[in-house]
Order: C-alpha cells, then sequence, then structure tokens
C-alpha cells in the first residue's frame, strides 16, 4: 500500500480562487521545490523568520504549536527538512479514514478536496491513484491540486485523471479536476526562468480546469503578473487569472487587499481574497 507525507489534513472552506467559500478537506502534502522568502520582504531580500523558529524546533510537537509567519512562505513547515518529523507518512487507508471522521456526514456531501503543499505534485502523483480509488472516496465529485505549475503529470497519472473525471460514461465529464497554478514571480524570491513554465501549466488543460493565482503586493509585481500572463497566453494558456494580495498575518494582508482588488478591475482579472485570514488568522489547520 502505498503512503504520503501528510503536513496537514483539515476541514475548512476553501479562502482561495475558483472555490472560494465552499466546504473543503485540505490535503497538505509534505516537500516543495521552492522557498519563497522573498514574500513580504524588500525585493531582493529573503526572510529569515523560519531560521528563527527552526532554531527552536525541540518546542514543538505538532503544526499547530507553530508560530505563524508575516514574510515568507507561510506553509514552511510543510517543505523545510528541518519540520519534518511534524508529518507522518500514512497509508491511503489511514488518510481515508481521517477525512471521513472529519467531515460533517462521514462521506462526500458538497465538500471538495484540496490537494495542497507544499509542492503536491512532486513524487506524490505515483500515490494519489490508489488514493482517490478508495471505495469511500466515490462520492467525491471536485477536487483542486494547488500547484505552482513547475512539475510535468506523468503519463500515467495523466491517464488516471483523464478516467477518474469520466468514469464509464464516456465523453461527458461527471467530476471536476481544477489546477490552482499559483505562479511564483519575483516577489517570492525564485527565479524567472525556473517558477514561470507555461508550457507545464498549458498541459494541465488536458485533464482539467485551469487558472493562475498570482500573489502580488506592488505595482512592480503587477507588472510582472502582466508579463508572465503574456507568455502563458501565447502558450495556449486559456483560463482565468486571479491576483491575491500577499499576507499570512492579517496586518501584512489588510494593508494592501484594495489596492490589488482595484488592480484586477483595471485588467478584467479576478481577485481572489484569502479568507482564511480575517475569518481564522491563517492558523494552522484553517
Amino acid at each position: 500500500m502505498s503512503k504520503i507525507k501528510i503536513a496537514e489534513l483539515f476541514y475548512s472552506i476553501q479562502g482561495e480562487g475558483r472555490y472560494m467559500g465552499v466546504p473543503s478537506v485540505f490535503l497538505r502534502t509534505f516537500g516543495c521545490n521552492f522557498t519563497c522568502d522573498g514574500f513580504g520582504m524588500p525585493r531582493g531580500e529573503q526572510s529569515k523568520e523560519r531560521d528563527f523558529i527552526a532554531a527552536d524546533i525541540k518546542k514543538f510537537f505538532k503544526y499547530q504549536d507553530l508560530p505563524l509567519v508575516s514574510s515568507g512562505c507561510d506553509s514552511y513547515a510543510s517543505w523545510d527538512p528541518r519540520f519534518k518529523d511534524l508529518s507522518p507518512m500514512l497509508t491511503s487507508d489511514a488518510i481515508v479514514e481521517r477525512i471521513m471522521e472529519i467531515i460533517p456526514h462521514n462521506e462526500w456531501m458538497e465538500e471538495h478536496l484540496v490537494i495542497t503543499g507544499g509542492e503536491p505534485l512532486l513524487g506524490w502523483q505515483r500515490a494519489y491513484p490508489e488514493l482517490l480509488s478508495h471505495p469511500k472516496m466515490s462520492g467525491l465529485k471536485e477536487i483542486t491540486f494547488e500547484t505552482n505549475g513547475t512539475q510535468k503529470l506523468s503519463p500515467e497519472f495523466k491517464e488516471y485523471l483523464h478516467n477518474w473525471r469520466m468514469p464509464e460514461i464516456g465523453y461527458i465529464p461527471t467530476r471536476e479536476i481544477t489546477f490552482s497554478v499559483s505562479a511564483k514571480l519575483p516577489a517570492s524570491g525564485e527565479k524567472w526562468e525556473e517558477a514561470i513554465l507555461p508550457e507545464v501549466v498549458c498541459e494541465y488543460q488536458e485533464v482539467g480546469v485551469v487558472y493562475l493565482k498570482f500573489v502580488v503586493a506592488t505595482a512592480e509585481d503587477i507588472i510582472d503578473a502582466e508579463n508572465a500572463v503574456g507568455e502563458f497566453r501565447e502558450a495556449g494558456f486559456n483560463g482565468h487569472v486571479y491576483l491575491m494580495p500577499v499576507g499570512g498575518v492579517e496586518s501584512v494582508y489588510t494593508l494592501n487587499a484594495k489596492n490589488v482588488a482595484l488592480a484586477a478591475m483595471k485588467r478584467g482579472w479576478r481577485y481572489s481574497d484569502r479568507l482564511q485570514v480575517p475569518l481564522f488568522k491563517n492558523e494552522w489547520g484553517t
């Protein structure tokens, strides 16, 4: 039986993007190819907050004990190897049983599954078919993969997703697959040539709905988003574009939310809130 290293598994509402406000199960996998230490920092500088937290790693026994950060990646513990012991390896059976415990009716109703990270399309692609094919997952109708858009789908996983979306019905989709692509702009601290990969993202369109979601704070960030959208469109991307304000804590988030909404409106793009910040203060498990 395959196993997945799970950083968090919880029930909440989706706070961002296409499914904002929808009750959702969040399956956060461990591991990422980026660090995003530039978020919330002057351009060119890197956040050191997680280093300070990691220095006291022995103080923390579960995710809920970890402090929130105002700069860098707000889900830092889901990929930083120094926090790996907080993330257990779970079998598909164990994951499904936990899901059945946390959803209200102990079966899939209106809930939506969000597979996030870290970066959920790294090595875990090979484990998802067993998880999604579990008998107790048969009622699931909607999945979102929250990805940075740099990982190609394996041929085997692409075929599985195609068949999962249209099981035994021919060419009429009966389930929905979404790729929420948070492509990392220079403000994240990541290199453009490694983070903006239109050919990878366009491939996702073969098996599901794809949209772009850019985290921005400044006018320079928005110009970067415009340039990135141009590259994606030229490659054949045909989905929606969202702008979302930076900020893993409320004091940072509220500084630029209105300006980001106005910038999205000006360009005919969509604005994405981050409901987990005003509703739950972006605490772990929300």
